[in-house]
């Protein structure tokens, strides 16, 4: 059965997309089988991992079930990676699904006879009714917090659905863990920050922390995981050591 890993805030610019794409490819280096869906209507995560954007077969098109999932899905340069695209169409769902009987079911429905060993969600910067379904077919919510200032702001609204969720529409929903992203040990601020999420989350604090790092910031422009990108950078290495902290814990 697959795991299914959420990766959500609400909130923008928390490096939530770049965490989906190089975990996935990550995860896909060590011989399995890796499907990422990408549920942002900006499509970051398509083309990121190098797909274009005006793909026929979409997330929308899988969510109101005009088309079944196995027609969106493409190859991707990464052996054992595929992605189920999105364009700026899948903003229309929110409004479409809203009429629509078990609306917040479409994402499992469509997943139920999916085959691979991990589904990797990159949702939008919000908790609307896509966010509600890559919640509710999922097994998992991995939750990317920045070193800023306001990093704790909003996570609370994010947990609280999160366990509506739980006591709802999926039982079975956990917090695999929240992972630190734009780290700079060079400043206060940073350090500050890990502090405060280690005292509020404990071990559910991953020890990886993602750093401010060039190279990631450079590999989205050119469609590329920071492993196509820049195999020795410290954002290749420390997005290595996060995807072997998700394997055990999901194990």
């Amino acid at each position: 059965m697959s795991k299914v890993i959420a990766v959500s805030n609400q909130k923008g610019g928390v490096g939530k997309t770049t965490t989906t794409i190089n975990v996935a490819a990550a995860l896909a280096s060590s011989n399995t089988k890796v499907l990422l869906i990408d549920l942002d209507p900006q499509a970051n995560a398509t083309s990121g991992v190098g797909i274009s954007k005006d793909t026929q077969i979409t997330s929308y098109e899988v969510l109101l079930g005009s088309q079944p999932l196995e027609n969106g899905i493409h190859d991707t340069r990464i052996e054992g990676l595929y992605i189920l695209p999105a364009n700026q169409n899948l903003a229309g769902a929110e409004v479409e699904l809203v009429e629509v009987a078990n609306r917040e079911n479409k994402l499992k429905e469509a997943l139920s006879m999916a085959t691979f060993d991990y589904i990797l969600i990159d949702c939008p910067p919000a908790l609307g009714l896509l966010t509600l379904n890559a919640l509710v077919a999922a097994s998992h919510v991995l939750i990317p917090v920045q070193a800023e200032y306001y990093a704790l702001e909003g996570l609370g609204q994010l947990l609280g659905t999160v366990q509506a969720v739980r006591q709802g529409a999926n039982r079975n929903l956990e917090i695999l863990g929240v992972v630190l992203t734009m780290y700079d040990k060079r400043t206060t601020l940073s350090e500050q920050v890990a502090t405060e999420l280690k005292n509020h989350f404990g071990e559910k604090l991953f020890k990886t922390v993602i750093p401010r790092n060039v190279r990631l910031a450079e590999a989205p422009s050119f469609s590329r995981t920071i492993f196509e990108h820049d195999k020795w950078s410290k954002g290749s290495r420390a997005y290595k050591n996060l995807s072997k902290e998700i394997t055990k814990r999901v194990s």
